[in-house]
């Protein structure tokens, strides 16, 4: 296995380095860091033919233009908050709205935008990049100094981990996740209309007008959003259902899992082959079918376009802090956030 490190571009006199990891099965991860972006994941298919899984750009200034968070570390929270506005010990702190009236992502110039420390990992039986930031207090509108890392390893099983941890010293909001568009066919030779989902997950959150959480959890049963049962995505997508046409006729809904480290989400391609197994941590897993991808650029020669990617963003549940049903997701003085996500790729 190795770790081959190259000059990727430049942003704001900073140079951004790009890492490619490769294990002895010519499995590939390619990541930058200039948001912890992964820019490229080449697997095999059914034949043993490898392409790229993941959508993305050849440059820097692509990225920094045209990019909807194509494979970042997002923060310091992921999703929306309402109004960008919340509360923690009395003191009511406001955030950029950044989307009509909420804050996503963590606002503009966020963690996506930033140039992270990198520091290459080769241990025996894995190799990856641990990426480090350091969000000052007030960044955004965050109380505290927030020290951030986002550990990126692959082993010879074709698997990806990411290892996520942050201290504060100050209490503050953290639920960070990573943006990857996924897209098993090879190279964006089709969309992910047909690719296949399960979940194990009974329960979705119902979203209003603005896409923040209503706070209520739906059951999934005999809705387009029950994904118990392995389905095509598109048995949901071009369904009627009222919170389906509601984000642009698609699904970009939190998923409340049942389960945790259990082949809880699973995404496969049966023209391809290739499948692929998320195992995490995290509370949730926000399903996000490109239904906004849209644009006058093209994603390595292909035109931008509804259903070209899938994101599974593990994370706690968006704007938590907020919701008083919700788990919020609060980092205090002397606490660590700690949270761990595997990709498996394999073949049906």
């Amino acid at each position: 296995m190795k770790v081959v490190k190259e000059r990727f571009g430049e942003t704001n006199g900073e140079t951004v380095y790009s890492y490619e990891l490769q294990n002895d099965q010519g499995f590939k991860v390619s990541c930058i860091s200039l948001g912890c972006i992964i820019t490229s994941i080449s697997t095999p298919d059914k034949n043993g033919d490898a392409e790229n899984v993941v959508l993305g750009f050849e440059s820097v200034e692509d990225y920094l233009e045209h990019s909807p968070y194509f494979g970042s570390i997002v923060g310091r929270v992921a999703g929306r908050i309402n109004n960008g506005k919340f509360e923690l010990d009395g003191e009511t702190y406001s955030l950029p709205q950044n989307e009509k009236t909420n804050h996503l992502h963590g606002g503009p110039n966020a963690f996506d935008k930033k140039v992270w420390d990198a520091e290459i990992i080769e241990n025996e039986d894995e190799i990856g990049v641990k990426f480090s930031l350091l969000s000052k207090d007030g960044e955004n509108g965050y109380p505290g100094n927030v020290t951030v890392n986002a550990t990126y390893l692959i082993n010879n099983q074709n698997e990806l981990t990411i290892t996520y941890t942050a201290t504060t010293d100050k209490k503050t909001l953290i639920n960070l996740t990573n943006h990857t568009y996924f897209n098993l066919s090879g190279n964006v030779k089709q969309d992910i209309l047909s690719h296949k989902l399960k979940l194990k997950s009974n329960e979705y959150l119902e979203l209003n007008e603005l896409f923040i959480p209503t706070g209520e959890k739906v059951s999934v049963d005999k809705k387009p959003f029950d994904f118990v049962n392995k389905k095509e995505l598109k048995e949901a997508i071009l369904s009627n259902d009222d919170q389906i046409k509601k984000v642009g006729q698609g699904i970009d809904h939190p998923f409340l899992l049942n389960e945790n480290h259990n082949e809880e989400i699973v995404l496969e391609d049966e023209t391809s082959g290739r499948k692929l197994i998320i195992e995490t941590d995290e509370e949730s897993v926000v399903v996000y079918t490109s239904n906004m991808l849209e644009g006058d650029f093209q994603i390595r020669g292909v035109q931008a376009q509804k259903y070209l990617g899938i994101c599974l963003e593990t994370q706690g549940l968006p704007d938590s802090i907020n919701q008083p049903n919700f788990d919020p997701c609060i980092l205090d003085v002397g606490e660590e956030y700690n949270t761990t996500t595997k990709y498996k790729f394999t073949t049906i």
